[in-house]
Parts: C-alpha cells; sequence; structure tokens
C-alpha cells in the first residue's frame, strides 16, 4: 500500500491509528508532523510529545519531530507517559499535543493522538481532516516543501525533554478531598503491560493504599493478555488475582491507562456505568449543584445518581470530542463514559483513568471497603453491553428501526434512542466501519434480550 492510500485509511474520526510499517511508517509520521505543527502552532510555537511503550513508538515519534521541527515548531518530549499525562502537559504548558499509541489494540498497530494548547480534542471536524489532507498533498508532492512557509525560509525548531511523570502524579493525588482516608486497603492492578505499570506507583507513592501489581512491566508485545479491559476475557487473570489476594476489588487499565475498569472482591466486573455513578456522587460532594454530563450510553442510574447528589445531568452524544465541547459549554465538573473513560474539568476537561481510579478508591472506602456494596444502591437494572451488527447500509438500517418504533419518537441525538418505558435502547452507526452498535437496558435480563432479539429480527434484511 502507497503510504498516500495509507493516510487514508489510518485516520480516523479521532485519532490516527493503523498498522506499523504497513500502514504507519516514518514516512507517513513525518508527514503528519509538518501537518499537525501547521495545523496546532505557528513557527517558533512549542508542541508537547509523549509516548507508550510500544517497540514502534520511539522511531515513530523521532519521525514526527522531524516533521514539527522541519516547519519551526519546538518540540518538549516529555517520554514515557500515559495519555492523560499528555493531555495533562498540553494544559500545564498551554501548548499542543501528541501522544504515540493505539490504546487497546494489539501490538501490530500504533497511533497518535492530538490535541490543540489547553488539552482541547482535535476529531476529524476540528482539524484532523486538513492534517491528513495536508499530510497527503506532502507525500504526494503536490504541497510545497516543508521548510520554506510563504516562500521564506523558517528556521527550524528545537528539541527539548522534559520529565513530568512527578508532577502529573501530584496533580493526580489533588483530586483526593482527603476526608476519607483509603485505610490501607488491598487492590490488584492490572496494567496489562501498558502505561499503567508506569503511573500507577508514581500516582500512589505515599498513599495508605496495598497495590498488588499484575502486568505491570512495560512490553508492548502485550505477552500476557490485550490491553483492553473492555473485553471481559482480558479481566479473567484480574478476577482471579484479586480473589486469592483476599483484594478489595481490581483496577484494570487500558494500554494507554486513559480508560480504568473494576472487579469487586468475589472478582465481578463491575459495569462502568455503575462506576460513573460512584465517581459522580463523589465529585458532588465537592462540588454541590455541579453539572455532570453523560453519554446515552450510560444506564439510567447515572442521571439519577447525579439528581440524588444534588447535581445537575446532562445527556450527550458518544465521543471525547462532543464531551469536551460540552463541558467547555456548561461548564460541567465531571463527564461519565460508557466505555470507562472519565472527564474532569480540573484536569483540563480530559478523561484521566488514574485519577477516576483514585476518586473510585475514596468513594468504596467511604462505604465501608466494598465495591459491591457501594454500587449496590445504582444496580438496579440490566444492560446488553454493546452489541455489533454489520450490515451493508447503515442509513437503510436505522431507516428500518426508525419506521418500526415511529410511535415511540426516537430520539435522534446519536443514531436512535427509543424509550419503551421498562426498557430502552440505542442504536447507533460507527463512525469508521459499517456497524450499527446495539445498547439495550430494561428492567429485568428476559426483556433485554426480547428487546435484542427484535432489533436483531428487523435488521435481518440488511446485515451481512
Amino acid at each position: 500500500m502507497s503510504d498516500v492510500g495509507a493516510l487514508r485509511r489510518i485516520v480516523k474520526a479521532y485519532d490516527v491509528r493503523g498498522l506499523v510499517d504497513e500502514e504507519l511508517t516514518p514516512a507517513v509520521a513525518r508527514a503528519l508532523g509538518v501537518a499537525a505543527a501547521e495545523e496546532l502552532a505557528r513557527p517558533g510555537d512549542r508542541l508537547v510529545v509523549g509516548h507508550d511503550m510500544r517497540p514502534s513508538s520511539p522511531a515513530l515519534v523521532a519521525a514526527f519531530t522531524d516533521g514539527v521541527l522541519a516547519f519551526g515548531v519546538d518540540v518538549i518530549d516529555i517520554g514515557l507517559i500515559s495519555t492523560d499525562g499528555v493531555t495533562y502537559a498540553s494544559g500545564l504548558l498551554d501548548a499542543p499535543g501528541a501522544m504515540f499509541t493505539a490504546s487497546h489494540n494489539p501490538a501490530a498497530y500504533n497511533g497518535i493522538k492530538l490535541c490543540r494548547a489547553g488539552a482541547v480534542p482535535v476529531a476529524i471536524d476540528s482539524g484532523l481532516a486538513r492534517i491528513r489532507d495536508r499530510a497527503i498533498a506532502l507525500l504526494d508532492g503536490t504541497a510545497a516543501a516543508v521548510e520554506t512557509t510563504a516562500g521564506a525560509a523558517v528556521e527550524r525548531g528545537s528539541r527539548s525533554e522534559l520529565p513530568l511523570l512527578t508532577r502529573f502524579a501530584e496533580h493526580v493525588r489533588s483530586f483526593l478531598d482527603g476526608g476519607v482516608p483509603l485505610g490501607g486497603m488491598r487492590v490488584v492492578v492490572d496494567a496489562g503491560n501498558g502505561m499503567g505499570g508506569l503511573v500507577w506507583p508514581a500516582v500512589t507513592a505515599g498513599l495508605d493504599l496495598e497495590t498488588v501489581p499484575l502486568y505491570f512491566e512495560l512490553d508492548g508485545t502485550f505477552p500476557n493478555h490485550p490491553a483492553d479491559p473492555l473485553d471481559p476475557a482480558n479481566l479473567r487473570d484480574l478476577s482471579a488475582r484479586v480473589v486469592a489476594e483476599g483484594a478489595v476489588l481490581g483496577l484494570a487499565f487500558d494500554g494507554d491507562a486513559d480508560r480504568v475498569f473494576a472487579v469487586d472482591a468475589s472478582g465481578r466486573p463491575v459495569d462502568s456505568s455503575l462506576l460513573g455513578a460512584l465517581v459522580a456522587t463523589r465529585v458532588l460532594g465537592r462540588e454541590p449543584g455541579g453539572t455532570v454530563l453523560h453519554n446515552l450510553i450510560c444506564s439510567r442510574s447515572v442521571p439519577e445518581a447525579i439528581v440524588a447528589a444534588g447535581g445537575v445531568p446532562v445527556r450527550t452524544r458518544v465521543g471525547h470530542s462532543f464531551i469536551k465541547a460540552e463541558m467547555a459549554r456548561t461548564g460541567a465538573v465531571l463527564g461519565v463514559e460508557h466505555s470507562g473513560h472519565f472527564y474532569f474539568r480540573d484536569n483540563h476537561r480530559a478523561d484521566s483513568g488514574t485519577i477516576a481510579a483514585l476518586i473510585l478508591l475514596e468513594a468504596v472506602a467511604a462505604a465501608g471497603g466494598s465495591l459491591a456494596d457501594a454500587v449496590a444502591p445504582h444496580d438496579t437494572r440490566v444492560r446488553s453491553g454493546e452489541r455489533n451488527l454489520r450490515v451493508r447500509d447503515t442509513a437503510a438500517a436505522l431507516d428500518l428501526v426508525r419506521d418500526a418504533y415511529a410511535a415511540q419518537a426516537p430520539d435522534e441525538l446519536d443514531g436512535l434512542t427509543v424509550d419503551l418505558g421498562a426498557a430502552w435502547f440505542n442504536v447507533r452507526p460507527s463512525n469508521t466501519e459499517p456497524l450499527l452498535r446495539l445498547n439495550v437496558e430494561a428492567d429485568d435480563a428476559a426483556t433485554v434480550e426480547q428487546v435484542l432479539t427484535e432489533l436483531v429480527d428487523l435488521l435481518a434484511t440488511v446485515v451481512v
């Protein structure tokens, strides 16, 4: 595949992600560095770069950095770090940022997450498409030489290194209110050989907390299991270790540690919506009357918990760019997504797995040390989890659902959300694939299965 063809494939809705050497090559990374510098900065400005533990990351960072420097923008390299470390640096230094990671994807992949100064996200409709097109023009020779701007030579930027892990860890710890002692809780943490293995020890240094580490060795080949805690299969080792250690709970981070998931003392995975209800309640204890966002796939338990804690719930579309934009508009103190992302106003409105984890531990300590007991008041419904259907035509599939449930007046904030009384469901198209994503919640498991069956039968004519 040509580099130009690869670029068209690997620039997604919210980031860049592709196969190393086959799609994401050093030449592609360099072109993206030039294009990102042009979109996000001006000659003489600076741009923060960090990376995860994947073997391909250093070479790709070097190529990207060369492109940024060629445009006359300085690079501040903060080295090995989690994605929330890069967004922290972007906010702290008021500079755009680039994080090299493919998050939870397999070892053969890598990618780039970009943000503007102040950790403002860059998505396909807010600059990423322009970056893609500019990089393509550089690669196919239709753009002017990189080393000139408006016909004048540009002075090459300079590169410097700035270790920020200690300051980032202090920042994360600042989200603990100190009113509830952690009491030496024993917690098993599965870093999945990802960046949590570096960041978590720094964050918890000096806290009254006992961590049992699982797969803390930084290894981008993922020798133990994929760093994707959203897949229950990847929580099995954590669940077993929690039970064996008699731990209070277990935490699992994805590869770049911007998401966190949990299992209780029995090893049972706890739905991220329920974790969101706990984190929201805790945050609102410090911010009475605050606004908290929740995407429309979250359980109804989340807005109920927000109201019960004296907050104002605001429902949003799925996706970090929408969440962050709405946080800026509403001044929300927190944003909750069903996928394990938690966004904090005082973290430059960016998501952080480690901040969410600490607040969760504080909530569990306040509830007497049992995660199961802490979530029990919110665990009143049954959720299907996200199901994917591959279809020939997503628009036609949505038309089928819209027509079938016209009497229920579907909400079209993001795909179609239909309220059936004792149940609700959302059907929305994927941003990157010909897939429909189905989510159902009901008062009991039988109703969830009934609604899922109805939807699958309805869409049978368009399913591939």
